[in-house]
């Protein structure tokens, strides 16, 4: 029952500490609890000026902003989106002329059926590794047609190589595009993997219902102000 009747008199108090600038009453509500505190304990509470009491703030803080908010808020907007918030394409013309690179990756699980038929070229379309192979170099040289806001970049070199993987019956892709200009080739590197990737799939859908596309992501980039890196998946 004390305790009760202390936690009455001491949310009385605060109370009065966030919405009563009035320093007499607030004065009189702190003389009652002291009262209270004394006739269960016997002494009174200090109430120098070192009171933590008497040092409350009477007005709010401002608000507490967790780590890490404060950076997100200051970071570049997205490139790709005007301040206006419509879709733009970004204008590379201030950014310097360099070598250019990335590496993308993507695997198609075959299944065991599929795989041994690819592997021993009894796809009745065709031979699949080759035939995606193409595709993806096709794929990387349309990638500004396909997708609308990458540029038209002149490219010096693709690369897309198709590998048999016996253990989880599926096609590893690896393709890999490069220029020299004035922004990256990461899209045109992932595109070029994502089509031998659904060419592959294609000329085996007849062979098993169940091949996934998977793992589609960039795996290093090389040149410009970003310098390199990897990718994360897509």
């Amino acid at each position: 029952m004390i305790l009760r009747q202390m936690a009455t008199k001491l949310h009385t108090c605060n109370i009065y500490l966030h919405t009563n600038k009035n320093s007499a009453d607030l004065a009189n509500a702190i003389a009652e609890f002291n009262k209270e505190m004394e006739s269960v304990f016997g002494d009174p509470p200090p109430v120098g000026n070192g009171s933590s009491m008497n040092n409350l703030p009477l007005t709010q803080d401002t608000a507490f902003v967790p780590p890490g908010i404060k950076e997100n808020i200051n970071e570049k907007h997205l490139t790709h989106i005007s301040k206006s918030g419509e879709a733009q394409m970004v204008d590379v013309s201030m950014k310097e002329t360099t070598k250019r690179v990335a590496i993308a990756g993507c695997r198609v699980i075959l299944g065991q059926k599929a795989f041994n038929m690819v592997s021993e070229n009894q796809i009745t379309k065709g031979d699949v590794l080759t035939v995606a192979k193409i595709a993806g170099v096709n794929g990387a040289k349309q990638t500004s047609n396909l997708i609308p806001l990458c540029h038209n970049i002149s490219l010096t070199h693709i690369r897309v190589d198709l590998t048999l993987n016996k253990k989880d019956f599926s096609v590893e892709i690896e393709g890999e595009a490069a220029t020299t200009g004035k922004t990256g080739v990461e899209m045109e590197a992932m595109t070029a993997v994502t089509i031998a990737g659904l060419t592959v799939y294609d000329m085996c859908k007849a062979a098993s219902k169940d091949i996934q596309i998977t793992d589609v992501r960039l795996e290093h980039k090389m040149g410009g102000g970003g310098g390199g890196g990897v990718g994360g998946m897509v």
